[in-house]
């Protein structure tokens, strides 16, 4: 079968962050097709030690309760000055139900009065398929940056209006376009890569 008649995956999205789930659409447009969650089933803890845990955690849930494979993956904001947190936690950094301005916030605090040069950090994705016999395949995105001193720009979410890539020609990634962002980004980097992870596997 060529690829102009292979069939498109179908994979069961198992994060019930709706921005995550708009960011995973619209990188695997075309490569693979995301069905929507079970809406029954409740969310998932994510009390894992490292992204990669709570990433299996999350799918494998789903993998369990729908009895199809499922793409869930897991963020960190990893800054140097404040050795590597928030990480696991980013999420959670100002408390368990925190808002995406409360992180930010605490997170901008938390910097006060180290200098820009200093500032640097990096935003690392763990995007993991788990089938429902518990296998897993999963794929690592990293981008690197720095936090500015102050929120800039309106779109995106979580940390993006504080997070300037390297490669982003100064913008943070709330001022950057949709597919610019993507084309760069932790997220967009990791589900590429396990794309073509899974199309290897389905060619082997």
């Amino acid at each position: 079968m060529n690829s102009a008649t292979r069939r498109i995956p179908e994979l069961v999205c198992a994060s019930a962050n709706p921005d995550k789930v708009a960011e995973m659409v619209a990188v695997l447009d075309g490569i693979v097709v995301l069905l929507p969650r079970p809406p029954e089933l409740p969310e998932v803890v994510e009390d894992a030690p490292d992204l990669a845990g709570n990433a299996r955690l999350k799918a494998g849930a789903v993998a369990r309760h729908a009895g199809v494979s499922a793409l869930a993956d897991d963020t960190g904001l990893e800054v140097d000055a404040l050795d590597g947190a928030p990480g696991v936690l980013s999420a959670r950094f100002a408390g368990p139900d925190a808002t995406y301005d409360e992180n930010v916030t605490r997170l901008l605090a938390e910097l006060d009065g180290v200098e820009p040069s200093v500032r640097t950090a990096c935003f690392r994705t763990v995007a993991m398929v788990v089938r429902p016999d518990g296998s897993a395949i999963s794929a690592e995105g990293v981008v690197r940056g720095r936090i500015t001193t102050e929120r800039r720009g309106a779109g995106g979410f979580g940390y993006d209006c504080v997070f300037q890539p390297d490669e982003g020609d100064g913008l943070t990634f709330a001022e950057m376009g949709r597919d610019a962002k993507h084309s760069i980004s932790h997220r967009g980097r990791a589900l590429r890569a396990l794309a073509e992870k899974l199309a290897a596997g389905s060619r082997g």
